[in-house]
């Protein structure tokens, strides 16, 4: 799980946004806070891996925060901002400062939500990595900035794709292409093409398992946490 710290002065907007975080594939509320200091201290005691910074608090700035996160001797934490703010500085600073994403008020859940996936999977990938390669990289980039509600190329559908990731969820070993196919009800070659958009999306990842004489077998992986919640109908797979 992905424990997530969430962070904003309105208690409303905290009840808010704590149930949106819990209804995320992959996520759970580690704890909230009204003010800058809270945040601060509760990410020292609670140690979440991700929070979700609002930037107008009463006691700081949340910006005054995110600086306070990455110059201090506090434990690593991953930052979603979420705040009304729409102007540059505060964008630029928010960047400057390492933000993961930066969402504007208001938003709904499927915003929400797919800000989150985007993260889980390019931190699912990044958890893998001993040493990076430039396409490895660009993978994890690509990751957080392609948008789940661009539409499927043509020849693919939402049905289908979930057919496809469902069939590899739960498989700790991988699955081939054809495996996938017959779990799902599809040919291989159909299989394969679900599973190769899905790789462009870094939402599956391939491997080669080697053994006996002939060509090596190509076996499928999902990504990591919340892979389904940005596969369902309704909105294509990718990452906010």
């Amino acid at each position: 799980m992905i424990r997530t710290l969430v962070v904003d002065d309105d208690f409303r907007v905290v009840d808010l946004h704590c149930d949106y975080v819990a209804q995320v594939d992959g996520f759970a509320v580690a704890g909230s806070a009204g003010t800058g200091a809270q945040a601060l201290e509760l990410v020292d005691r609670l140690v979440p891996d991700l929070v979700l910074l609002d930037l107008y608090l009463p006691d700081m700035s949340g910006l005054d925060v995110l600086q306070q996160l990455r110059e201090g001797s506090h434990p690593p934490v991953d930052v979603i901002a979420i705040t009304a703010a729409r102007d540059v500085d505060s964008l630029r600073t928010a960047m400057r400062g390492g933000v993961v994403h930066y969402l504007i008020k208001p938003f709904r859940l499927a915003a929400f939500e797919e800000k989150l996936t985007s993260y889980a999977a390019a931190r699912a990938r990044i958890s893998r990595l001993a040493v990076a390669d430039q396409g490895e990289i660009d993978r994890i980039f690509a990751a957080l900035r392609t948008s789940r509600r661009v539409a499927l190329p043509k020849g693919l559908s939402d049905a289908t794709l979930e057919l496809v990731v469902r069939a590899l969820d739960g498989s700790l070993s991988g699955m081939t292409a054809a495996a996938v196919g017959q779990v799902a009800g599809l040919s291989r070659v159909t299989a394969r093409r679900y599973l190769d958009y899905l790789g462009r999306l870094g939402m599956v990842r391939l491997t080669m398992r080697y053994g006996g004489r002939g060509r090596p077998e190509h076996r499928y992986h999902l990504a990591g946490a919340g892979v389904r919640a940005a596969a369902r109908p309704g909105g294509g797979p990718g990452f906010g």
